[in-house]
């Protein structure tokens, strides 16, 4: 496979290896404690977790990517990027233990809430971190490539590590605490890898001049504000952010029926239940996968706003009739289903924004589509905790969501079209 010779292109670099191990330990790390998180508050037997619940965890999750991602790179600007990896990964290491500690001893919900909400803070300066690191151990001709690769490995690094905190939890009966000791050494692991790269290696360079850190921050909201005019004045970008923030809610409102049917609907017992979520979240990671090998093909085919429609297209009609059942199996295949329509959204929608928003504003353009896309998530889960029923049994919420797949389609088949006619005008260009 092409994939693979390339990936071994990179590997012979040697501290682009290094900088992937940090990654993948660190990513790895994510998957276990995020997996825990869910576990401890959904699956635990003293338990009897609300959607409310689940909607309260995926905030934690989520939010500080939203609220702190567009201003981390303030900060990663002004310290050692292999500090921050060292220093970012022993302290998710020491707060991820006092997780455990809160686990075992019972301790207050909001308690635990902020211990996890730290670690998941510190996680967006590391992965910020990662991103800006790598133009410094890949030479610019294979920077592209290094781009694609990297994230992907990461990604598949947490669904790894999601998986083995199934293993063990189902292996250790009722140990969410140890579970989240695996992170913390999966952290460490990542702390210690960091070691291995020089101090100065991966910047920032020191003797460039840098605003004071205040003036740093205003300057980082009001080029924020500048990027949403920006943006409002580029409708392909504009569209296909709209379009994606839509699919990324659809996906949060079925995260969550599925999480409260592994619960309560479909499972004897809170072990049953763990295991079939584990399903549930593998065949979703081979949805992500299957739309990472066939989108490139499937822009070439469709364009970009033709390939969303598609998927959303798919989603509006394999939805409900997959998922009115609210049986297992089925609904197996809708999270395959699922997870390769969000992904390949995902891609077009990236590739759209890169190519028709100018290059000084694109980084202050992915800020805030890192924020739109947690906050639809987080978003759609605050909606159905108040809509699903205890059991997650909601036509209504499995038709609301078809619906929304179907205007997306309608949506972005109509703007394709008008994309297509702009582009065979003379004088006239929209990427799409």
């Amino acid at each position: 496979m092409a994939v693979v010779g390339d990936l071994r292109v990179l590997l012979r670099l040697r501290n682009f290896r290094r900088l992937l191990a940090v990654r993948l330990l660190s990513q790895s790390a994510d998957g276990v404690y995020q997996v825990a998180l869910a576990a401890h508050v959904v699956f635990s037997p003293e338990k009897q977790a609300s959607a409310g619940a689940i909607a309260s965890a995926m905030a934690v999750l989520l939010l500080p990517y939203s609220l702190i991602g567009p201003f981390a790179g303030v900060l990663l600007d002004r310290w050692s990027r292999r500090q921050v990896f060292l220093y970012g990964n022993l302290l998710r290491a020491a707060l991820a233990c006092c997780t455990a500690l809160l686990i075992l001893g019972s301790a207050p919900e909001w308690l635990f809430y902020t211990s996890a909400l730290c670690v998941t803070a510190v996680n967006r300066f590391v992965l910020a971190g990662l991103s800006a690191a790598l133009p410094r151990v890949v030479d610019d001709d294979r920077l592209v490539l290094a781009n694609s690769l990297s994230p992907t490995a990461g990604t598949l690094a947490a669904t790894a590590g999601g998986g083995l905190a199934f293993v063990v939890r189902l292996l250790v009966s009722d140990s969410d605490a140890a579970v989240v000791l695996l992170a913390a050494l999966l952290y460490l692991s990542s702390a210690l890898a960091s070691l291995t790269l020089g101090i100065r290696l991966l910047g920032p360079d020191r003797e460039e001049l840098r605003a004071r850190l205040g003036a740093a921050l205003a300057i980082t909201a009001r080029g924020l504000v500048d990027g949403l005019r920006h943006l409002a004045e580029r409708k392909p970008a504009g569209r296909a952010l709209a379009a994606m923030a839509v699919i990324r809610f659809c996906y949060g409102a079925l995260t969550v029926t599925v999480l409260m049917l592994c619960r309560y609907a479909w499972a004897g017992t809170d072990s049953e239940g763990l295991a079939l979520l584990g399903l549930a979240v593998g065949a979703s990671g081979a949805g992500f996968f299957a739309a990472a090998v066939l989108s490139p093909w499937a822009v070439g085919r469709f364009g970009r706003f033709g390939w969303t429609a598609v998927c959303a297209a798919t989603a509006a009609a394999l939805v409900p009739a997959l998922g009115l059942w609210f049986v297992p199996a089925p609904m197996l295949v809708a999270a395959f289903v699922l997870g390769l329509v969000t992904q390949g959204s995902k891609i077009a929608t990236d590739t759209v924004v890169q190519t028709s928003v100018d290059d000084s504003y694109r980084g202050r353009v992915f800020s805030l589509y890192d924020v739109l896309f947690n906050v639809a998530f987080v978003g759609a889960a605050a909606v159905a905790a108040v809509t699903l029923p205890p059991d997650g049994r909601s036509p209504v919420v499995v038709i609301g969501v078809a619906v929304l797949y179907a205007a997306v389609a309608a949506a972005m088949f109509r703007w394709s079209r008008a994309t297509s006619t702009a582009l065979r005008s003379p004088g006239r260009k929209e990427a799409g």
